[in-house]
């Protein structure tokens, strides 16, 4: 077993949990420099109402202007993770997982395969079948069929084999606030999430245990 750190940020805006983030990813390379072994770090949170713009982003799929998100309250971020545009806020479990794939032994698409199986486990203790779909990065549930919808997307950045941004995960998620982009640049599909799926809310702190747990046998940590 690797051993790692659990930091449970809470409700915290999404610029200072970039920040750190990167303070975190950056140590890990400065670690890696020196011959030293980074920690592994698992870090959970919520945001505040905010759009992110991954680097292939295409502007257009931020559908309202900045008077609209001015007085709806909505921040805007280009970051340098992969993917286009999503949205995150209160209800939906962001994790961030900043780890050393050289010691954990693994390439990024096997980090990414393991971080969808940690959805996937924690969606099955509620009887929700979901799968991946080819070259379409997240989770998704009916897989094929008319209604195939999103509950979780992935975006990461990896450099020197250190990884940093994550998952997002709709839990009690307030899905209006994806109307008003073209997420993940997909215009065909829907989102849900865990308690629209099961018809009530769950307490984020069963959640953010459940994956925990998933990240810890998946990915072999003891934190």
């Amino acid at each position: 077993m690797f051993k790692g750190v659990v930091k449970d940020l809470g409700h915290i805006p999404y610029a200072e949990a970039w920040a750190i983030q990167k303070s975190l990813f950056h140590a890990g390379i400065d670690q890696k420099l020196k011959q030293e072994l980074p920690v592994h770090h698992l870090l959970l949170c919520e945001h505040p109402h905010v759009y992110t713009l991954g680097k292939s982003a295409d502007a257009q799929n931020l559908l309202i202007s900045k008077a609209e998100l001015a007085e709806q309250n909505i921040d805007v971020f280009d970051i340098e993770r992969g993917g286009d545009i999503t949205y995150h806020g209160p209800g939906q479990l962001v994790v961030y997982p900043i780890f050393d794939l050289e010691q954990l032994g693994i390439g990024v698409k096997a980090f990414v395969e393991k971080v969808e199986q940690c959805i996937i486990d924690v969606l099955q203790l509620y009887g929700i079948a979901a799968e991946r779909i080819p070259n379409r990065i997240g989770i998704w549930i009916d897989k094929d069929l008319p209604n195939e919808r999103k509950i979780a997307a992935i975006g990461i950045k990896c450099s020197r084999h250190i990884t940093m941004h994550g998952l997002a995960f709709n839990i009690n998620t307030d899905l209006s606030l994806f109307n008003q982009i073209i997420p993940c640049g997909i215009v065909d599909k829907g989102v849900s999430s865990l308690a629209k799926e099961i018809g009530r809310e769950i307490p984020m702190s069963d959640i953010k245990n459940q994956m925990v747990n998933a990240f810890s046998r998946i990915f072999e940590l003891q934190f």
